[in-house]
């Protein structure tokens, strides 16, 4: 065998290694379609950047719960963070690590560019006591439109959901009679509507049916070309959900957040804080087994709380502030490889 071919021979043997190792870099995941969006803009990015291959599966965050819980993915998207009683029924310590912060939307399929709901109302609504778009405490709000004599059909999640999670968490906190009635959580007993599966799920159900009325996070609102409701904050101000309202309603809560990173950020105080808001979390377990796959998810975790975080407002997500980067980074650093 000649020199040329030895050494050609060799090359071939390292090209063939070395694309052996890039390909085998990949991690998976599983969960809210909430942030959906903005992630699969990072798996795209991340993956021209490093060669690292992220499968995410957009599932809801109940599922990508379970799915961390069976351990068959390195990590879940979840919107609902885990409660106390929770975090015990998993088999190892889990870890929360926040991402951005997101709206979500009342989108509503009526030939109106401007609706308004104050607490009160959307509450009634959603428990099944408003039934008519023609309901006078809807006109009474509406001063000037002509709103039609037509049922209002309801359009809810039928998956466990991080959105579910958050808009509940809202109607709980304005409403008493939905804390008892219903309550918060990733699935409720609905009192009335129908479902859809995931926030695509509701989209549709909302664009295709005239009188629908649902909730959804904000990037599908708008994808799906949905109008959206003014909300009454906490303030009596009655607001769209924008970027700018999204930080608002975080920043208020900033406090509570480093106290407890699971603190819910609905019915902030301020002017200008839109009401329902909540952040999306990547769960991971503390305690990794030893492997290029421990190593990878610490990496892009690592990105994503700050690279990545370039990407969130064209999304009309809010990004991090300084403070609370901080304190994932501490968290990060306290993931191990057993």
């Amino acid at each position: 065998m000649t020199r040329k071919k030895v050494l050609l021979g060799l090359a071939t043997g390292l090209f063939l290694a070395t694309s052996a190792a890039f390909a085998a870099a990949s991690l998976n995941g599983a969960g809210a379609t909430f942030p959906y969006p903005l992630y699969s803009k990072w798996i795209d990015v991340y993956a021209k950047a490093t060669g690292v291959k992220i499968n995410y599966q957009s599932i809801g965050s109940g599922g990508g719960i379970q799915q961390l819980k069976a351990k068959t993915v390195d990590f879940a998207g979840s919107d609902a963070p885990l409660s106390d009683a929770e975090q015990k029924e998993m088999p190892a310590k889990v870890l929360h690590i926040p991402t951005v912060f997101g709206a979500v939307a009342v989108a509503y399929n009526l030939p109106f560019a401007r609706l308004y709901l104050d607490q009160p109302t959307l509450a009634g609504i959603f428990l099944g006591e408003i039934k008519n778009w023609s309901d006078p405490k809807i006109k009474a709000l509406n001063k000037g439109i002509t709103l039609p004599n037509k049922p209002i059909l309801v359009a809810h999640r039928s998956d466990g959901s991080g959105t579910t999670y958050i808009f509940t968490d809202y109607l709980t906190a304005i409403s008493p009679t939905w804390a008892k009635k219903a309550g918060k959580g990733k699935s409720v007993n609905w009192p009335v509507g129908q479902g859809g599966k995931g926030n695509e799920g509701v989209a549709a159900l909302v664009k295709g049916n005239e009188g629908a009325i649902g909730y959804v996070e904000l990037a599908y609102a708008l994808k799906n070309g949905l109008r959206v409701m003014h909300l009454q904050n906490k303030a009596g101000a009655y607001l769209p959900p924008t970027l700018a309202g999204t930080t608002a309603a975080a920043s208020g809560r900033l406090a509570a957040l480093k106290k407890d990173i699971r603190a819910s950020l609905v019915n902030a105080d301020g002017k200008t804080a839109y009401p329902i808001v909540g952040a999306t979390y990547l769960m991971v377990y503390q305690t990794q087994a030893k492997g290029e796959t421990a190593t990878e998810l610490v990496k892009f975790l690592k990105w994503a709380i700050t690279s990545g975080q370039a990407y969130a407002k064209d999304l009309l997500y809010a990004p991090l502030p300084a403070d609370l980067v901080a304190i994932n980074q501490k968290t990060i650093a306290t993931i191990v490889q057993k």
